[in-house]
């Protein structure tokens, strides 16, 4: 009996090592990322916490701050943020009027979570960019936030198999070698991985921090960079560390 029972003490920690852990991507992910005349002037965005591809969502709390950057100006849009619930899960949700021609940035700072299961919190620095009537000037801007990927690529206007090229760069400096992890947003739709070894994609930066991706379908695209922060948070009164994820939701499209 005491074997036995060691034994299944053995199996049950084998079964949890060995069953998937998929990471982690903060999300936003607007109505439309090419707004052209005739398409709506208002663009509904929908700020989660999830693992996209297996469509589980997390719980998240109001970002400590939310914003859209237009030639260099930041706007605040924290405060208008409403609540709504994504994959089951509390989450957030916008509608933004475009109001001219630009290339949007929209990006948030969500609020630290504490995942058990890694011993940490996490906090992604999410993007993503919507151009509208036309204007193409200032998609690869850098926004300055403490961790984030810097597109090479258009982060819009592209087909299902073209490449996206990025840069990481952690306090506005790149980062050589950078891991960086890969999701299909299959929130409504029925895309299968056929392991588990599928669900996510890694990849890694050059030697100045930048990657390379080709997306075999169309539809909506996470890429996640995840660096230690310089710095801890307390969490039951122990300092704790922090995982930084630098964010960017890219759209691709499909061939016609």
């Amino acid at each position: 009996m005491r074997f036995l029972g060691k034994t299944g003490l053995f199996l049950a920690t084998l079964l949890t090592l060995s069953s998937p852990c998929w990471p982690h991507f903060g999300m936003i992910i607007p109505s439309d990322a090419m707004v052209m005349q005739e398409d709506s002037r208002t663009v509904h965005l929908e700020l989660s916490f999830s693992h996209p591809f297996e469509r589980q969502g997390m719980d998240m709390a109001r970002p400590k701050a939310f914003a859209v950057v237009l030639e260099g100006k930041k706007t605040d849009l924290g405060k208008l943020l409403k609540p709504t619930r994504v994959m089951g899960h509390p989450s957030w949700e916008v509608d933004f009027a475009i109001k001219r021609p630009g290339v949007y940035a929209f990006y948030m700072e969500p609020a630290p979570y504490w995942e058990p299961a890694e011993d940490c919190f996490i906090v992604h620095y999410t993007k993503t960019v919507v151009a509208a009537f036309g204007e193409d000037e200032g998609w690869d801007q850098e926004l300055g936030l403490k961790t984030e990927i810097v597109p090479l690529s258009k982060p819009y206007g592209l087909y299902a198999g073209n490449v996206f090229q990025g840069v990481v760069k952690l306090d506005k400096k790149p980062v050589p070698y950078a891991e960086v992890e890969v999701e299909y947003n299959n929130v409504g739709r029925q895309a299968k991985a056929p392991t588990a070894y599928m669900v996510t994609q890694t990849l890694k930066a050059d030697v100045n921090g930048v990657f390379t991706y080709a997306a075999p379908k169309a539809g909506w695209w996470g890429f996640a960079a995840l660096n230690r922060a310089d710095f801890t948070l307390k969490h039951d009164g122990k300092e704790k560390e922090v995982e930084l994820g630098a964010v960017i939701w890219v759209k691709f499209e499909p061939w016609q």
